[in-house]
């Protein structure tokens, strides 16, 4: 599809719709979330739960705006794609129109190690989207670096560590469904490289060749790029991540995707906050599916948010049209939000723009 379908008004909307027009396999690898689906629903029950508090006949709200700057760069409103895996399941474009449309609103883009584009084409076609990688890293540290370099080459302004996935959570949705790539949909930026060693356990196969903070130090000295590490819901470890020259931190917990019965994201935020201080840049993602949501990020100590299964969505619906809707529903969300919060800025939004029952 190529429009907008009459009805689409909201985030859910497009969700509703993508259920109808991918497959059934698809749509629990997409949707699927580890276990029980716990830590899935939690992301959004907590966001729900966090009230505003609405100001009137405020002045000067007639310039107001919901840019912001990360790194020197300034975004449209404080969100960027988050980084996505194989999004030609969802149009065969995939990661191609989801940069275009980052590019056309004013948002950025994270550009997953488990891309079906590869690295160079998405570079070629992103205009003026700020571009960030999403690095896995792999098994060998020259396999890590060979992706950093090549990121490094084709513009990329940042690199994101994502570090709370060693292995892939249990996700049954996806058992169920019998869940397998098709053919032409694949990790296009691996396929040069050595594939893991195998074993007879979790421990074996994986976590021997998994990252630890060794490797993270090691790659702060590989690139003067700002470096974010993905994952972080303890204090304890931003604090060492912080220690080791880390830029950035983004609290997640992949969506609820990996490690069931976790606490979500907006209840780790201001604990991870106050233990870091005001100035290091923090980014949240997980469960994102309003501008109010992203509002009540800042407030609680976030800079920008991640969003991630909803572009999926409305991939499938419209294509890179529906990624720019989506986009621009969430701007529109969001300043309304801000408006009648009376903050004509983001850096008015702090935890006094929020009801507390205390």
């Amino acid at each position: 599809m190529t429009s907008i379908p009459a009805g689409v008004c909201s985030l859910s909307d497009y969700e509703h719709r993508a259920q109808q027009v991918l497959s059934e396999s698809v749509w629990a690898y997409l949707s699927g979330a580890a276990m029980d689906g716990h830590t899935h629903r939690r992301n959004r029950q907590k966001l729900d739960d966090v009230l505003l508090q609405q100001r009137i006949l405020c002045e000067g709200m007639g310039q107001g705006s919901c840019q912001q700057t990360l790194f020197g760069r300034t975004l449209a409103l404080p969100l960027l794609i988050a980084p996505l895996a194989y999004q030609k399941l969802a149009h065969p474009m995939g990661e191609l129109a989801s940069v275009q449309a980052a590019a056309a609103q004013g948002v950025g883009f994270c550009l997953s190690t488990l891309a079906s584009s590869t690295i160079e084409q998405v570079a070629e076609v992103s205009g003026q989207a700020e571009r960030w990688f999403q690095l896995y890293c792999q098994p060998s540290r020259e396999e890590t670096l060979r992706l950093v370099r090549r990121a490094e080459a084709a513009g990329y302004s940042a690199i994101i560590v994502t570090a709370d996935a060693p292995i892939n959570g249990v996700r049954n949705a996806e058992q169920r469904a019998g869940f397998a790539l098709p053919e032409g949909v694949s990790a296009v930026n691996l396929d040069a490289l050595a594939k893991p060693q195998q074993g007879d356990s979790v421990f074996a196969c994986w976590m021997g060749q998994a990252p630890d903070w060794q490797t993270l130090e090691w790659l702060r000295g590989q690139t003067d790029l700002p470096l974010l590490l993905k994952g972080v819901m303890h204090p304890d470890d931003a604090i060492r991540a912080i220690a080791l020259g880390i830029d950035g931190l983004v609290v997640s917990n992949h969506g609820g995707r990996v490690l069931d019965s976790q606490p979500s994201t907006i209840e780790v935020l201001p604990r991870i906050r106050q233990a870091i201080g005001p100035n290091l840049p923090i980014l949240l993602d997980s469960g994102i599916r309003r501008g109010s949501d992203i509002f009540k990020a800042i407030a609680l100590g976030a800079d920008a948010v991640l969003l991630g299964r909803p572009v999926f969505y409305a991939l499938a619906v419209a294509g890179p049209l529906g990624i720019a809707h989506c986009l621009r529903i969430l701007r529109d969300e969001l300043e309304a939000t801000m408006a009648l919060c009376g903050c004509a800025s983001i850096t008015d939004i702090g935890r006094h723009t929020l009801f507390h029952n205390d």
